[in-house]
């Protein structure tokens, strides 16, 4: 204790130091109690504490440590001086604090460290805490990391320095402790929260899987911008500010002027720097004097220079290096190089390069006289790089300099850099110490003599004026001239500034209406957008299971999507499917000469329709039962009244095709004037409308109507189709179809037929209003009064709601499509019916110089003229020439009359043209409101009468958009202001929105208030509550601020009273109005409902236009819809445009179209171009942002091309660039709209003789070239289409460089579609294509024949071929040394091309080439069929047509000659003009086939049934037409395959090609390889030739493998090849580029398929075994094609439980076996896929699984068991299948019991039959078996023979049938059959049946292979062909399983057989044994000498 008392005495300051633990304890409590007492912050008292705080926190002793932490606390908190303690302290907490086990000890410490970030200390607690990362003590480097987040979550960004916290992230991420982790991981999204993307990329390089989860968390953070909550000591008045801002609830209102302060992040302020100059080789100054070197040396400067955020360690010595280069350098591209490092060192130093600008910026500005593009564009780079790392005031005197510089360029480009610079400036950084020097150069430049300089100049001053506003900027421009100013402000209004800073809220305001255009088009006008989106919405969802292409324009269209397309059956096959559906009884009477007969067949007929399904019904097929005779010329009226009935029925009930109603709409309008049946037939005809549309059957109907001549019949179409009018509404009716009838009936003599015409046209006046009666205005009085007074009676009248036309089920959802559709893109405007004339080559030079003429007579001649011109035309197109601005100088004439009558033509132009005349209101229309300031009421009132006949057809809103209404305003005319207020006036309150330009007329409309003039002041005053009722009182009121004070409270006050009468405003009804029609899809239209449409008073029409008069959109006129915008010309031709902007670009104006992706800057640069040549909404929809918008442009585009050639070829330009845009979209139908527009532009461009010039073409052609490497071939076929049309409107040779350039693409598609396509110039166009030289473009070809990709070599080979062909052996002078294996690939492939023959390639000259005749042929495919597809089957069933009839004169010649080497005299004869032909194929007759042939007995007993030893005509005459089917010539081919499918289509015929099977795939798949390797490779034969080979092929194929007898003979070896080809050609891409390659595709899909199913199960699954092993091994071939195979083996192994007990599983293991060999599982799983490996694993164990144990017994083929892994492997499963198995097995032994005794006694018949089919398949033994087998059938008639035979081939079955047979007809004493037909016939190339086709024993033992071969060796022996082999050569024939190789080696056998059996055939011949075949050789000879002399004597 009596320590204790000693350490109690000391100071405080002293017990914290004392040794004793407790001692420091108690004076740790007694200072935090003295710190929280000292008042003063700055007392003497905490001095004394300053080296002790580290003590406080580093105590040895944990519970003094506790205390002295809060003591420090208190010190930090309160003490002024504690700053200075913060290093050692944090260091201390960070060492001895941070790994203590107690929380509250961290949370001091964490404590501690936060306080000192407060008292402004933050960089040394950084500093510290990063320090304790290094730490080796985890704990320590969590708590660190965990101080940091805190620190950066409450003090924010701009305290917590980022840069090093951020370099450190990725160490700590790769930390082994996962605390670590997760807390960096934290601190990783903390850090996210502030400075969001900057972080991704110096976190690129952490483990992919952290990054994914920061991805992760990332993604939940709220978008908001964080904020600071907690403040140093020095920001206690932002503290004060956001503890308010909490009190409020969280207004943010408030908090925005701290965060506009806050930039976002610069990812480069956290990039490490580079030090960049060791990295310089050691003789870079050196090398970069030297000229070869320098541009190596540059490069390396400006790739390091880019790595990184460089350090100042460049010095003056590298810079003035890189500054010399630009300055000096003669080498233009060493200076645009030079530039570019400048550029990037710039970037990389930042503010550290400021020092070295003043040397570099003279230079560069001096280098500007350069005219190349790319060194002017990269010099542009270096100087703006340049500027932004010093000021303007730094570099001004330099720039000045250069600013009267005698080169215009310099001048230009000082200017333009300027201008750019000024966006980046504030207001203070363009004092106006800086900028006067600055704008008085400008100014001199504005009068400067070159126009770019003059741009220039503008440009920077609206820059400037835009940056320090109008007021800093006019003192400068007091001697500017009004033009001249007005540009400068025009410039002032396109400049967008660089991150404006406008003051307090100001950035963050700008911001959301940066990314509002996008949904809403104008921000400025806040009540336009949601009408536009009202449609659009509406429409939104009925359009989503519609194609891209749907949503096109006009409602034609959009119905016509859905319409049934039908093709015409012929009549046998209507009448098939009419009895199919109808009782036979009703077809037999349909044309039963009795009528009550006819009429009951009616009545079961209508029974039968009604009670039918829809979609069974064939409905053609029953109107063409109709119409069978007698058809429409019925007697009977009740049969016929019946038959027009159930046409109605059939409309109604069924899928009615436009084909079927074609069928019956002549009958019925030919019964339509009938008294009994007319009113039968206006029901069918109605009900046909509603099947197919109105609109198409009222033209059909229309048109037949007025071919006859019966007038009743035309009098009750007309009746018909008024009332069919009202019940279907308007919509889609072609007008202009019917004008021309209804004039037709108008003047007929008949009277009902004139009264029907009147009664049709009020209806459609109903719809049409006033504009119907300008179609009939030249009509003769009394007829035009007729139809007024029809008028006149309907005047008032609403239109009835439609009823019908949209009750069609199918038609339900495209229907409302349609009818939206119809509302948004203005469908219904009825002007757009009126067939406008183009009047422009009518205002002639003459005329125009007429009417400005000096003399007022002629002026007035030349304006009777031209009105006299509109009178005649009565509507007009757009487009008048140069009429308006001549126009327009009349309406300032100093006579009178003549400004009248200028104004009366204006008003007949206004109706004359329509809706389209508001391209006409800015140079037309507002100078019309000029005349309103003349003196003479007369003037005046003439002038407003036109005003309003304009505004009639244009709306307002046109006019008051811009500033030209505020011009006039401006002007201090009084008359002009009263007339135009009051104008105003009385337009304004009928506008439900007004364009915000309005508001530039306020500031002159407050100056009218107090005019001198009182009516101005009272027209002011009417007008004021009007523009108050759009703009508001607030806007209004706030433009009174410019007043002065004494005006403004005078306006103020007139403010106010308006503010009490102003109207209200019309956008509520109108927007309901408006609205209305879309939701309710336009009800006078066409409603969906068929309900009421919405009410139109009286009153409300006569507010209305003559639109409101038709019921359809009343507010048209008012509102200025969208709708209305699209009449009238969509293309505006503005003189010489395209020369101004040529001239543009060459001067560098504006930006060459030239660039990898497209950046905004072009898209706007085009944009603006674009506003002069196309209507607004047309670009609006252009630029629009959703892809369908775009769809729909250029639908309408496509529509309007023909009829505004002229103005499209005037902004080609300009659409070609737009397209190029679109080559960068991703969205096919976009594309696909595009390249289908082009087609047609560019086969527009060539009938009109248009050549592109240079500048059109480099703005397209590279980037059309870009998407022939598309990888859709549908889209790759089009861009070849259009290049090809290219080179009728551009030069082929200037073509061929772009193509070149092509050939460089990384792509190799495109590389060998350029390749191509160069080959095809070269072909068509000869070697003067090649540019520059021939010898330089074939070098760059050639170098292709080495390339990696198949298609590339072949492209580049075929190239050089074309060469050759065109220049013969010079070709390899010009391509230059090639590699050996180059060489000989070109070699062999001019050799190949040389075999061909000239002759027929000669003809064809690629015609898909020569006329693209439908560019829109890709759209229409056909839907996919199931089978073959339909047009394959038709395209084959013609060619074999064809072929039969070609040669039908050899049919009708005797049978037995077949005709080798027989003259074909018939064609001598019948042509006397014979020329020397080629000569046709040789047919043969293969009906001979069927006819018995008669053999002599032979003497010699038969070997063997099996084998046929005759060789008799019908098999030698097949083998000659299997070997055509090889050939080299394709009609060869074509006509020889025709030969044999006449045969395998014939059930009966088709058995004479057993035997052949073999033989005959071998000719078909080395056809295939014939196609594959050298058609397809050969430019010069037609596609549609071998299109038409192929589809013969397969054709013939299908037929074959549908047929399983003859399917099941083809052997493994022909089938492994067979499916070889089939998948080759599957994968053959140029197949896909073949006109419907597609379908052929499908078609050998369907194939392989058949293949699969009907072949021998073994030798198909033994030839797909091999296919897989081969393509493993093989390295050269595609992995599709190891995929395809691999996919037929699984649809194989899926029908193994049908099909395992045909397959012969020996055969099999052996293949599976010899393919582990190759293959061992180890192999396989290297493999890139795993899929070869799971299919040899599914094929066992599904064998295993149903064979069961007994699997092991099917090995015995296998001699080497051990040399594969099969056996283990099939063990393995086998056990482990057992093991499954064990347990069902039990269950099943009780019902096993009950049926062993059955089995007992079937095991004893089984046993007999297996004997007697033992003794069947042996040599000596068979026909006793046979004979048994026969016995015991009578004997057991019920015995099942089935189970012995299924294991059998088919051709061993139809032996034993035909056996049995031979020997029941024996028995009955029939006597022995022609051997012909029981034995089949086999050539002598007979082969052995494969395994399947060998009898099985019942025990499954395979019999034995030695007895067949020496079955074989004896027949070879007979027929000659074993003499000559001695015995020992041939091979051991250990199995059953052929050769996989033995396709080839069959097909030389088989052609030598082939050779000798005609030979044999000849002698046979020539002394047949047949009777049938001999004829009178006399006779014979006796004919042919006659026909000859009869040849000859023609001749003669």
């Amino acid at each position: 204790m009596g320590d204790d008392s000693e350490w109690m005495k000391l100071p405080i300051d002293q017990k914290c130091e004392h040794k004793i633990w407790k001692a420091r304890l108690n004076g740790y409590e007694e200072a935090l109690k003295l710190f929280q007492k000292i008042e003063d912050e700055k007392s003497p008292e905490w001095g004394k504490y300053l080296g002790l705080i580290k003590k406080f926190v580093t105590d040895s002793n944990a519970v003094a440590q506790l205390k002295g932490l809060e003591a420090a606390f208190a010190f930090i908190e309160n003490a002024h001086v504690a700053g200075k303690t913060t290093g050692e302290v944090v260091s201390g907490v960070v060492g001895k604090v941070f790994n203590q086990p107690k929380a509250r000890a961290k949370e001091l410490g964490t404590d501690i460290c936060l306080m000192y970030i407060e008292i402004e200390k933050a960089e040394v607690v950084q500093d510290e805490l990063i320090k304790g990362l290094d730490n080796k003590n985890p704990k320590i480097v969590v708590a660190c990391i965990e101080t940091l987040r805190k620190a950066l979550c409450e003090f924010g960004s701009k305290i917590i320095t980022l840069k090093p916290v951020v370099k450190v992230l990725p160490k700590l991420f790769e930390s082994r402790e996962k605390a670590v982790r997760d807390e960096a991981k934290l601190l990783a999204v903390e850090i996210y929260r502030w400075i969001r993307d900057a972080l991704r990329t110096p976190l690129q390089n952490i483990n992919s899987v952290q990054l994914k989860e920061l991805e992760e968390e990332w993604v939940k953070l709220p978008t908001a911008a964080p904020k600071q909550t907690r403040f140093l000591r020095s920001q206690q008045d932002l503290k004060a500010k956001f503890e308010q801002q909490q009190a409020a609830g969280g207004d943010e209102a408030d908090g925005d002027d701290d965060e506009v302060e806050a930039a976002p992040v610069d990812p480069y302020e956290l990039l490490e720097a580079v030090e960049i100059l060791s990295k310089l080789p050691k003789d870079f100054y050196e090398k970069i004097v030297k000229p070869k070197t320098r541009e190596r040396r540059l490069w390396g400067l400006g790739s390091s220079a880019k790595k990184g955020n460089s350090t100042s360690w460049i010095l003056g010595n590298g810079i003035s290096c890189v500054s010399k280069v630009i300055g000096k350098d003669a080498n233009v591209m060493l200076v645009a190089m030079a530039a570019k490092c400048l550029a990037g060192l710039a970037t990389g130093l930042r503010k550290k390069f400021g020092t070295y600008a003043g040397h570099v910026v003279p230079t560069i500005l001096e280098k500007f006289k350069e005219k190349k593009p790319q060194v002017v564009q990269a010099l542009q780079e270096a100087i703006d790089a340049v500027f932004l790392t010093t000021t303007l005031q730094n570099i001004s005197e330099d720039v000045l300099s250069v600013m009267d510089n005698k080169n215009p360029s310099i001048k230009q480009q000082a200017s333009l850099f300027l201008a750019r610079s000024f966006r980046h400036c504030t207001p203070s950084m363009l004092p106006k110490s800086v900028l006067k020097p600055f704008c008085a150069a400008f100014l001199k430049q504005v009068n400067d003599s070159a126009p770019e300089v003059r741009d220039a100049a503008f440009e920077a001053l609206g820059t400037a004026m835009k940056v320090v506003g109008e007021k800093a900027v006019n003192p400068f421009l007091a001697d500017v001239d009004k033009l001249k100013l007005d540009k400068i402000k025009e410039c002032a209004d396109k400049v967008e500034l660089v991150g404006k800073k406008g003051g307090g809220g100001g950035e963050k305001k700008e911001k959301p209406a940066a990314k509002a255009p996008p949904p809403v088009e104008a921000p400025a006008k806040p009540s336009g957008p949601p009408k536009k989106a009202a449609p659009a919405k509406a429409a939104g969802p009925p359009k989503k299971g519609k194609p891209a292409s749907a949503p096109s324009t006009k409602s034609k269209k959009a119905s016509d999507t859905k319409e049934i397309v039908e093709t015409e059956l012929s009549p046998d096959v209507c009448e098939e499917k009419a009895a199919a559906v109808l009782p036979a009884s009703c077809m037999q009477l349909l044309d039963s000469g009795n009528w009550k007969e006819r009429l009951a067949s009616m009545e079961e007929f209508q029974r039968a329709v009604e009670q039918m399904d829809k979609s069974e019904m064939p409905c053609q097929a029953l109107v063409k039962m109709l119409a069978k005779k007698p058809g429409w010329k019925e007697t009977n009226f009740q049969v016929m009244q019946m038959k027009l009935h159930i046409v109605g029925l059939i409309a109604q009930k069924g899928s009615f095709s436009k084909t079927s109603a074609l069928v019956v709409l002549d009958g019925l309008v030919d019964k339509i004037g009938d008294v009994k049946c007319g009113s039968n037939a206006k029901e069918a005809l109605t009900a046909i409308g509603e099947a197919c549309s109105l609109p198409w059957t009222a033209e059909q109907v229309v048109s037949m109507a007025f071919t006859q001549k019966n007038p009743k019949n035309q009098a009750e179409t007309l009746n018909w189709l008024a009332n069919a009018m009202k019940e279907f509404g308007f919509a889609g009716i072609n007008v202009k179809a019917f004008i021309n009838n209804v004039k037709t009936a108008l003047g007929a003599t008949n009277p009902a037929v004139r009264t029907s015409a009147i009664t049709l046209l009020g209806v459609m006046y109903l719809y049409m209003g006033a504009p119907l009666r300008m179609f009939f205005e030249d009509e003769k009085p009394a007829l035009l009064s007729q139809i007024d007074a029809e008028f006149e009676k309907m005047q008032g009248q609403s239109p009835p709601a439609p009823i019908r036309g949209t009750k069609k089920a199918g038609a339900e959802e495209e229907g409302d499509a349609a009818e939206e559709e119809e509302v948004d893109g203005g469908a219904g405007d009825i002007m757009d019916l009126l067939p406008r004339a183009n009047i422009s080559d009518k205002i002639t030079l003459d005329m125009v110089s007429k009417i400005s003429d000096k003399n007022w007579k002629i002026r007035k001649e030349g304006l009777d003229e031209v009105a006299a011109v509109i009178s005649e035309a009565k509507f007009i197109q757009a487009n008048i020439g140069e009429l308006p601005m001549a126009l327009k100088g009349r309406l300032n004439d100093s006579n009178k009359l003549l400004v009248q009558q200028a104004l009366n033509i204006l008003q007949q132009i206004a109706t004359a043209m329509g809706p389209s005349l508001k391209q006409h209101v800015k140079t037309l229309g507002i100078p019309v409101i000029t005349v309103l300031g003349d003196s003479k009421p007369n003037v005046r009132a003439a002038a407003l009468s036109t005003l309003n006949a304009w505004v009639e057809q244009t709306g307002m809103k046109e006019w008051l958009e811009g500033e030209d209404l505020s011009e006039e305003l401006k002007k201090e005319n009084p008359f002009l202001r009263q007339e135009m207020l009051g104008w105003l006036a009385e337009k304004l309150p009928t506008m439900h929105t007004v364009p915000a330009d309005l508001m530039l007329c306020v500031p002159h409309l407050y100056t009218c208030l107090e005019d001198r003039s009182g009516d101005v002041r009272k027209k002011a005053q009417d007008a004021l509550p009007t523009f108050m009722m759009h703009l508001g009182y607030e806007k209004m009121s706030k433009a009174t601020g410019k007043l002065k004070p004494a005006s403004k409270d005078q306006v103020v006050g007139m403010l106010e009273k308006a503010r009490a009468v102003m109207p209200a405003k019309p956008a509520a009804p109108a927007k309901a109005a408006v609205s209305k029609p879309p939701a309710s899809s336009a009800p006078a239209a066409k409603p969906a409902s068929g309900s009421c449409t919405f009410p139109l008073t009286t009153a409300n029409m006569t507010t209305t236009s003559w639109l409101g008069v038709a019921g359809k959109k009343p507010p048209v006129k008012a509102g200025a819809k969208d709708e209305e915008d699209k009449s009238g010309p969509i293309f505006i031709l503005v003189p010489n445009g395209k020369e101004q902007r040529i001239k543009e670009e060459k001067t560098l104006k504006i930006l060459k179209w030239n660039f990898n992706t497209p950046r905004d800057e072009y898209v706007e640069q085009l944009k603006t171009q674009m506003s002069t040549c196309l209507a607004k909404w047309l670009q609006d929809e252009l630029f629009h942002f959703d892809f369908q918008r775009h769809v729909k442009a250029i639908g309408a585009m496509i529509e309007r091309m023909e009829a505004e050639c002229e103005a499209v070829i005037g902004c080609l330009d300009l659409i070609l660039k737009w397209f190029t845009l679109r080559f960068f979209d991703t969205n096919t139908s976009v594309l696909m709209k595009a390249l289908e527009f082009l087609k047609l532009l560019f086969t527009m461009l060539s009938r009109k003789n248009y050549q592109l010039n240079d500048y059109e073409a480099s703005s397209f052609i590279p980037y059309l070239i870009l998407k022939v490497g598309e990888s859709k071939d549908v889209v790759r076929k089009d861009v070849r289409a259009i290049l090809t049309m290219l080179c009728k409107v551009y030069a082929a040779s200037k073509v061929f460089p772009f193509l070149m350039e092509g050939t460089k693409s990384k792509n190799s598609k495109q590389r060998s579609e350029c390749l191509e396509e160069l080959g095809c110039l070269i072909e068509n166009f000869g070697m003067n294509v090649c540019q520059p030289t021939p010898a330089k473009a074939l070098k760059e070809i050639a170098v292709h024949i080495g390339d990696r990709d198949t298609t590339v070599r072949n492209a580049s080979l075929n190239t050089v071929l074309a060469a050759y062909n065109a220049c013969g052996d010079q070709v390899f002078k010009l391509i230059g040394n090639l590699s050996e294996k180059e060489m000989s690939m070109l070699e062999e492939r001019i050799k190949r091309s040389a075999k061909k023959t000239p002759a027929a390639s000669a003809k064809q000259e690629r015609p898909q080439r020569e006329h693209p005749t439908n560019p829109s042929a890709t759209f229409l495919r056909k839907p996919v069929q199931e089978e073959v597809p339909n047009k394959l089957r038709i395209m084959y069933r013609t060619y074999r047509i064809q072929a039969r009839a070609q040669h039908a004169h050899l049919e009708q010649l005797a049978p037995s000659i077949p005709k080798e080497f027989q003259l074909d005299l018939d064609v001598f004869e019948n042509n006397h003009t014979c020329a020397s032909d080629i000569p046709d194929l040789v047919q043969h007759k293969l009906e001979e086939v069927l006819e018995p042939v008669m053999i002599p007995e032979r003497k010699m007993s038969s070997v063997s049934p099996h084998f046929d030893d005759i060789h008799n005509s019908t098999a030698s005459t097949i083998n000659f037409v299997i070997s055509q089917v090889a050939s080299g010539d394709i009609n060869t081919s074509i006509q020889a395959l025709a030969q044999i499918d006449e045969v395998l289509r014939q059930v009966d015929k088709a058995e004479a090609m057993s035997g052949h099977i073999d033989q005959f795939l071998i000719a078909t798949f080395m056809q295939l390889r014939l196609i594959y390797n050298t058609h397809m490779a050969d430019d010069r034969l037609d596609n549609k030739d071998i299109f038409k080979l192929y589809s013969c092929i397969i054709g013939n194929m299908l037929s074959l493998f549908s047929m399983e007898s003859l399917a099941r003979e083809a052997s493994m070896g022909v089938l492994k090849d067979l499916m070889h080809g089939l998948i080759t050609l599957m994968l053959d891409s140029r197949v896909e580029d073949i006109e419907d390659g597609q379908q052929l595709i499908r078609s050998v899909n369907l194939l392989v398929v058949r293949v699969l199913e009907k072949s021998d199960q073994s030798n198909v699954l033994s030839a797909l075994l091999v296919l897989l092993q081969d393509s493993l091994i093989s390295t050269a071939g595609s992995p599709m094609f190891s995929e395809l195979v691999m996919k037929c083996l699984w649809r194989m192994i899926r029908f193994l439980p049908q099909t395992i007990n045909s397959i012969n599983l020996d055969r099999i293991l052996l293949d599976v076996h010899n393919f582990m060999k190759v293959f061992p599982k180890e192999k396989l799983k290297q493999l890139k896929s795993d899929v070869p490996h799971r299919t040899l694993k599914t094929l066992l164990h599904t064998l295993c699984r149903l064979t069961g144990a007994k699997i092991l017994d099917h090995m015995s083929m296998i001699e080497n068991r051990n040399e594969s892994e099969l056996e283990a492997h099939l063990r393995r499963v086998v056990k482990h299948s057992a093991n499954l198995s064990g347990l069902k097995s039990e269950k099943s032994t009780e019902k096993g019991a009950l049926r062993s005794d059955d089995k007992v006694i079937k095991a004893k018949v089984s046993d007999i039959l297996s004997e007697i089919f033992k003794k069947i398949g042996s040599k000596e033994n068979t026909k006793e078996g046979l004979t048994e087998l026969y016995e015991y059938k009578q004997k057991y008639s019920d015995a099942d023979l089935e189970p012995f035979l299924r294991n059998t081939s088919q051709f061993f079955q139809s032996y034993v049938e035909r056996g049995l047979r031979m020997i029941e007809s024996e028995r009955e004493g029939k006597g022995r059959i022609q051997t012909s037909t029981v034995i089949p016939q086999h050539s002598t190339d007979s082969y052995l049946p494969s395994s399947s086709a060998v009898p099985i024993s019942s025990n499954g033992e395979d019999l034995n292979a030695a007895a067949y071969y020496e079955r074989l060796k004896i027949l070879r022996q007979r027929r000659g062909l074993e003499n000559s082999t001695p015995e020992e050569d041939r091979p051991p024939f250990s199995s059953l399983r052929p050769s996989v190789a033995s396709s080839t080696d069959m097909l030389h056998s088989k052609l030598s057989q082939l050779k000798e059996s005609r030979e044999h055939f000849q002698q046979e011949q020539s002394h047949s044994h047949s009777p049938t075949r001999s004829s009178s050789p006399a006779s014979n000879l006796d004919d042919l000498k006659k026909r000859l002399e009869r040849i000859k004597s023609n001749r003669q």
